[in-house]
């Protein structure tokens, strides 16, 4: 199975107020092929203390255990070194979020918050990864830049980036 860059995002949401805007461009960024959603696990957490959970995924059964065994390796090692490779696509079989880790997220939100978990797969990124492999390029870093340090350096709309909480 071939797969593109899988990234993880993690999205706090202090004071939720869903309009039902962001589902559906999800829905739209996969259905053009631009993302592969491997996984979704949004937490709400109620003013009363209860708590919501919702989980998503657009992998096959077979698919699941194929990437969730490789995401599961990568899991895995980066908790357990070599014998979390072993262990982690069992783990993976599951789902990709153990209860564990649910319950983690869900005691990290306040009361009358949310959070949102996803794990993407790049799909658009596939094509350019190939070209840049077949002319012997090799991919030597990356990452993400948030759009509150390219304000930071000079950007525009400085109202309409929101810095992330640890940016404050």
């Amino acid at each position: 199975m071939e797969f593109g860059p899988v990234q993880i995002l993690v999205v706090a949401f202090e004071d939720p107020k869903f309009t039902g805007e962001i589902l559906p461009e999800l829905r739209r960024l996969r259905e053009h092929d631009i993302v592969r959603l491997i996984d979704l696990l949004v937490v709400s957490k109620a003013d009363d203390g209860s708590l919501s959970t919702v989980e998503m995924s657009d992998l096959s059964q077979e698919e699941s255990r194929e990437l969730g065994s490789v995401v599961g390796a990568l899991i895995g090692f980066a908790a357990d070194g070599d014998e979390g490779v072993e262990a982690g696509p069992e783990a993976q079989r599951e789902g990709v979020f153990t209860d564990a880790e649910r319950w983690a997220v869900a005691d990290t939100i306040p009361v009358g918050s949310a959070a949102a978990v996803a794990l993407l797969e790049h799909r658009w990124a596939i094509p350019m990864r190939d070209m840049v492999h077949r002319a012997g390029g090799a991919s030597l870093a990356d990452g993400w830049v948030h759009p509150a340090d390219l304000v930071a350096v000079g950007g525009d709309r400085t109202d309409s980036v929101p810095a992330p909480p640890d940016r404050a």
